[in-house]
């Protein structure tokens, strides 16, 4: 088996940053590019859940979003993988377990590395990564998170 590329996810939570040391040390080993994937939330659907709201309101959060994503992207990529070959910064917007199976598709990634869960939930396993690990074509690699329940 050729690993050339690994995928890994975060939300940006302290979770999330559980997996890093699994990636880089893969990364290295491998000498494999890593893709970094944010997955926006789509604003959208709130519009009605918070009263009346204007197009231009909904465009503001987005690139505000955008680009706070941006922003601790670079952070992350450059502290935490600056020993790798390699490195690709992604941002969609949807589901987050849709467009991680999607980016992993579409890259031809190897392998996915990622906590068993991120910022939400109260479960020892998050759903995004149950759903990741259930629907992958390729191998999907699960840090478990300390402490979690």
């Amino acid at each position: 088996m050729e690993i050339n590329r690994i995928l890994w996810p975060t939300d940006f939570s302290a979770n999330a940053a559980h997996a890093l040391p699994y990636v880089h040390t893969l990364a290295a080993k491998f000498g494999t590019e890593i893709h970094v994937l944010y997955v926006l939330p789509e604003y959208g659907a709130w519009g009605s859940s918070y009263g009346e709201y204007d197009e231009s309101d909904l465009d503001k959060m987005r690139r505000w979003e955008q680009e706070m994503a941006e922003r601790h992207l670079d952070e992350v990529c450059n502290t935490h993988l600056d020993g790798c070959p390699l490195f690709i910064r992604h941002i969609a917007v949807g589901d987050p377990a849709k467009e991680i199976l999607a980016l992993a598709e579409k890259e031809k990634i190897d392998m996915i590395v990622m906590a068993t869960k991120g910022r939400q939930g109260n479960h020892a396993y998050g759903s995004v990564a149950e759903r990741v690990t259930r629907c992958a074509c390729v191998p999907v690699v699960t840090v478990p998170v300390p402490g979690a329940a």
